[in-house]
């Protein structure tokens, strides 16, 4: 089987992971605080012995001992990333609403599976009036305590630097932690990041590194749809083309079978 059928597999299958994670972003682009997912790729190249070979003789008149090379380029996935870049605030006035002016800096969330990051900052209060999460979750206050708002509670103020004031009483701070790399966080799903496997992460106050919020706004998703759009348009027709790689090298190799067929009888 020819080269050009093994190169144009690989790169069908990359330009169809590239495919889903610009479907994943596009159907998350009303997701508040959401961030996108992008790839990146490179050419590999198999080497044969010969290539590393160097002529011992720079004579003008040698002749080459071996032929030039000849290597395959095959698509390969190098890495994934997750965009962490601030996406745009929207204003709703809710008071429970609340928004990070900062890449680097996330709520922390109790959930059933332990402790866990987001960048969602719509928050509802349950029937106890503890902040919760839209899904359930409670949202962490500064030493991991719940922050919870006494019955009857006309006003509700949260500063930039956090701190959560029922009328006139200040009932916690809100706990934004910062991360030494946020490309060690991986989704969890449920718009919640988690370190890692095998890495360990270090946190930091994030209202130290200056990050702040602001209340009545919710954080947009940082995704583009026209960019998008344009890069599902591209994917597409590197898919097509790679099909008509796919479809030249077989037809060339039926053809070189057939013919050998007909010569050998």
């Amino acid at each position: 089987m020819q080269q050009g059928m093994y190169s144009g597999l690989f790169g069908a299958l990359t330009t169809e992971h590239r495919m889903n994670f610009i479907a994943n972003n596009l159907a998350n682009v009303n997701t508040r605080g959401y961030k996108r997912e992008t790839l990146a790729f490179k050419d590999t190249f198999p080497i044969y012995a010969h290539d590393e070979i160097r002529e011992p003789i720079l004579n003008l008149r040698s002749e080459p001992l071996f032929p030039e090379p000849r290597n395959a380029a095959r698509h390969r996935i190098a890495v994934s990333k997750i965009d962490f870049s601030q996406g745009a605030m929207q204003y709703t006035g809710n008071n429970l609403d609340v928004a990070i002016a900062g890449e680097n800096a996330f709520f922390r969330v109790n959930t059933p599976t332990g402790p866990y990051l987001t960048r969602n900052g719509a928050f509802v209060l349950n029937s106890e009036g503890t902040l919760m999460t839209t899904q359930g979750y409670t949202v962490m206050g500064q030493g991991g305590g719940d922050i919870r708002i006494p019955p009857g509670t006309r006003y509700i103020h949260i500063s930039g630097d956090g701190q959560v004031q029922a009328d006139d009483a200040v009932v916690g701070q809100l706990e934004l932690v910062s991360v030494d790399n946020p490309q060690n966080l991986e989704k969890l799903g449920g718009n919640l990041f988690k370190p890692r496997e095998n890495v360990t992460i270090e946190e930091d106050n994030a209202y130290f590194n200056g990050a702040r919020v602001e209340q009545g706004f919710t954080e947009a998703a940082n995704v583009e749809v026209v960019s998008e759009m344009v890069n599902m348009i591209e994917v597409q027709r590197q898919f097509e083309a790679y099909q008509k790689v796919m479809q030249t090298s077989d037809s060339l190799d039926r053809e070189a079978t057939t013919k050998v067929g007909r010569r050998a009888g």
